[in-house]
């Protein structure tokens, strides 16, 4: 049985008096895949800062002894005139091996041309697509082993097409690695297929369950507090 990776007790986080978040509790075992959603200004982003201990919190965050944490953020802009390539960027976090850049740049799925990856890592990293520059940084935190990943909105500025792309590949380094992924996202048709359980946020916590529990439109217009559409073909809910 899957040891338990993560434990959140009561976890709460306040600014000037006023709570971002509020008794926020979960666990995660390793290899599972959360989604944190929730409307604008709930906490999400706010939520990943306090589990990667960079902001102060009350209440507890137990991770289990040892691991290694990535971490993706929501957006990162960058010039299209800005003078570092990606091969630049890769290296910042250390000499790393050509094999070991090439490797992971596979396992997000970025096409080899002509039997190598110099198209793109002698870009400048504003000559990027938004999906090449989204698997990029997901190649980036790849790199070192790593037993979580943190993704704050990993679809910002990618296509439908691009979303399910990004998603899928979350799945398949899920389960090629074991990999527990922890997830924010507005993309609620599309996180139904690839999480195990998601979390409903509102500063306070409003939900936590299986996708097929809790992506329903009741319980989606008490998170939201908008009107949640429907349509009983499928899994397709528009935010109003």
């Amino acid at each position: 049985m899957p040891e338990e990776i993560l434990k959140v007790e009561n976890l709460s986080v306040e600014f000037n008096g006023q709570h971002a978040i509020k008794d926020v509790n979960f666990s995660l075992k390793k290899g599972e895949v959360l989604a944190i959603v929730g409307p604008n200004g709930a906490g999400k982003t706010v939520l990943l800062r306090a589990l990667l201990g960079l902001i102060p919190y009350s209440g507890k965050i137990t991770w289990q002894t040892g691991i290694k944490i990535g971490y993706v953020p929501q957006r990162l802009a960058v010039e299209k005139d800005f003078p570092l390539t990606a091969r630049e960027f890769l290296m910042l976090r250390g000499v790393k091996s050509k094999q070991e850049i090439e490797k992971a740049l596979e396992e997000v799925g970025l096409p080899k041309m002509n039997k190598g990856y110099d198209w793109l890592l002698n870009k400048k990293l504003g000559q990027l697509s938004s999906g090449q520059f989204q698997r990029l940084l997901i190649a980036n935190s790849l790199m070192g082993g790593l037993d979580v990943l943190l993704f704050d909105e990993p679809t910002t500025g990618i296509d439908i097409a691009g979303e399910e792309i990004i998603y899928k590949l979350f799945r398949r380094l899920q389960a090629s690695t074991e990999l527990t992924v922890i997830l924010v996202s507005h993309d609620l048709n599309v996180i139904h297929d690839f999480v195990d359980y998601v979390l409903g946020l509102n500063v306070k916590q409003v939900f936590l369950g299986k996708p097929h529990e809790v992506l329903d439109h009741k319980i989606l217009h008490h998170l939201y507090g908008e009107e949640i559409e429907h349509h009983r073909s499928g899994h397709d809910f528009s935010i109003l």
